[in-house]
């Protein structure tokens, strides 16, 4: 940089020469030493080098040719060396070139001036001025060393990009690392907690073998159960009044319906769960109730008794007790029905005889005379059977096919008791035991206008005239079957919400023994209470009790000569309601 300043003040004073003492000056003048050539070394890379074309403003009068320059900066960074071709149409040009910018270089560029034939210079002040500053600014750049800076960053990038390496991908596991799964997932029991087998049936509820079972209660002490068993036979022993059934006027029957409370000792758990069926002794003096399960268990309760020996649980039954009842002619035996068996508990032997065995499935019995000697038996697969408890074995007598999908439940006429009415899915109609077939029996009468299973049909328990019916379709219906035509007449309908749904047991309406107009059915409206309708569909009275009574009691039972009432619920517990 230095040089070419040298060499740009040497050209000013040239200037001030005339165009022959410059020649002459130049011919005396030996030419300059070459440089010697630079150490080898790596120089940066350069960029590319930027050549201006200048164009300077011609003198009045005068036209100038274009000139070439080169960068400032290319000069005060040495050049490459390379020499430029003079302009062939100018020989002053050629003359003057010859000072050059002290490198070695002929061309003379770098001083800004021009001869014309005349010999004068040909560059103006601003031209002089303009070089001055481009030389200036060449300067400057030189001094800051950027194209080194730069060439050294390129180098520490390069070495950077080559010696960082790129981070390796974690591989995954081949075989030792398992997903984690909870034990709960893997069904596996924890460690610490001991694998203990699921118990068979056999364990939890004992099958129970056919034949003759003794009346022992299960678990229990034997003093309180000989206690009770000894009350029921004591009550099964004394004399019943034979007085006629008398239908009482509705205004007293519903006074004394509404004198029936339900006390806080009235509420006891008998059975250890569902309640699907119950009976009530015939006894006047003491209320004794008897209430089956769906586990087989047959539970007795003394109500008068207080203490924890007033209730007995024995198992006659493998499966669901459906049907229950005391035999009228004598109150000792007590026959339970469930699905495998129909047994006949005598407490006077202490014993559970097996009267009927099937392998179809029993839904429900009632009895053919007083005596209950003979039994209608009802089936699921839809067919009947006449049972002799005076024959041997435990196969019917008769089984006879009425045309039913199912058999839900039978019912024999009170009267006439060759009459009986079956309940079927959507069938209820009356058949006549003495034209029953094993296959092709005819109906006398039928119960029209059911759309879905019918849960439960009874005969009015004095004359028979009327027929209850619980539907599926939210239904209660009554029928006159007071002359059993072929189609029974409908008398009225109930709208009843009968949607008790897999954890309760299906309701059925059973009729007061002592009020044949009126029947009882569980309900499902809150508060929780027991409904009693007249045959004509209104509502006389629902037995409540807010502090007592909190689930439905869908299987209900009155006493046949007192004001008692007894519900069951699906939790195993009766509800007594006295007057």
């Amino acid at each position: 940089m230095e040089m070419a300043a040298e060499s740009g003040t040497g050209a000013a004073e040239r200037r001030e020469l005339s165009p022959r003492s410059q020649q002459q000056l130049q011919e005396r003048t030996p030419p300059p030493p070459a440089a010697p050539p630079p150490a080898p070394q790596a120089a940066p890379r350069r960029s590319p080098q930027l050549r201006v074309l200048l164009t300077p403003l011609p003198a009045p009068g005068r036209r100038l040719p274009q000139k070439r320059l080169l960068g400032a900066y290319d000069g005060a960074a040495g050049g490459d060396g390379k020499r430029r071709r003079a302009e062939p149409s100018s020989p002053e040009r050629a003359d003057s070139g010859s000072d050059g910018d002290g490198d070695g270089d002929s061309d003379n560029d770098s001083d800004g001036t021009e001869a014309g034939q005349d010999g004068s210079p040909q560059l103006s002040a601003y031209e002089r001025k303009r070089l001055k500053n481009i030389s200036e600014n060449a300067k400057f750049f030189a001094a800051l060393k950027l194209h080194e800076s730069a060439a050294r960053l390129h180098e520490i990038a390069a070495k950077g990009t080559s010696q960082v390496a790129r981070r390796a991908k974690p591989r995954k596991a081949e075989s030792g690392t398992v997903q984690r799964r909870s034990m709960r997932l893997q069904r596996i029991q924890p460690p610490e907690v001991p694998q203990v087998e699921a118990p068979a049936q056999e364990e939890e509820y004992p099958q129970v073998p056919a034949g003759p079972l003794p009346m022992a209660a299960d678990g229990q002490e034997e003093k309180s159960e000989t206690a009770l068993l000894g009350t029921w036979l004591q009550l099964s022993e004394m004399k019943h009044n034979d007085t006629e059934k008398r239908t009482w006027d509705m205004k007293r029957y519903q006074a004394a319906l509404s004198s029936m409370l339900l006390r806080e000792d009235g509420v006891r758990k008998v059975v250890s769960s569902r309640v699907c069926s119950v009976a009530i002794h015939p006894s006047e003096s003491t209320v004794l109730v008897a209430a089956g399960d769906k586990n087989g268990h047959v539970g007795l309760w003394d109500v008068s008794c207080t203490a924890e020996g007033g209730a007995h649980v024995f198992t006659p039954h493998n499966s669901s007790v459906n049907c229950m009842h005391f035999s009228p002619s004598q109150p000792a035996q007590l026959l339970s029905l469930s699905h495998d068996s129909l047994r006949c508990g005598d407490v006077s032997r202490a014993v559970f005889d097996e009267i009927c065995r099937s392998e179809d499935g029993l839904s429900s019995f009632d009895f053919l005379e007083d005596s209950a000697c003979t039994a209608l038996v009802g089936l699921w697969d839809g067919t009947v059977a006449v049972v002799d408890r005076r024959t041997p074995g435990t196969s019917p007598e008769l089984l006879a096919d009425i045309g039913f999908k199912v058999t839900r439940t039978v019912a024999v006429h009170p009267v006439d008791r060759q009459y009986f009415l079956a309940a079927g899915s959507v069938d209820v109609r009356v058949f006549d035991v003495r034209w029953l077939r094993r296959s092709g029996s005819s109906a006398v009468s039928a119960l029209r206008g059911h759309t879905k299973s019918v849960a439960s049909a009874y005969f009015s328990p004095v004359s028979g005239r009327r027929v209850v019916t619980v539907c599926a379709d939210d239904r209660l219906r009554v029928y006159d079957t007071s002359s059993l035509s072929a189609t029974a007449a409908l008398l009225s309908t109930v709208r009843h919400n009968n949607n008790t749904g897999r954890w309760l047991t299906r309701f059925r309406a059973v009729w007061d023994p002592k009020q044949e107009q009126c029947f009882v059915v569980g309900s499902m409206a809150r508060p929780r209470q027991v409904e009693v309708f007249q045959d004509t569909g209104v509502l006389l009275h629902a037995f409540c009790s807010p502090e007592c009574l909190g689930s439905v009691c869908s299987i209900n039972a009155f006493h046949p000569t007192r004001n008692v009432l007894v519900g069951g619920n699906s939790s195993g517990r009766l509800h007594v309601f006295m007057g």
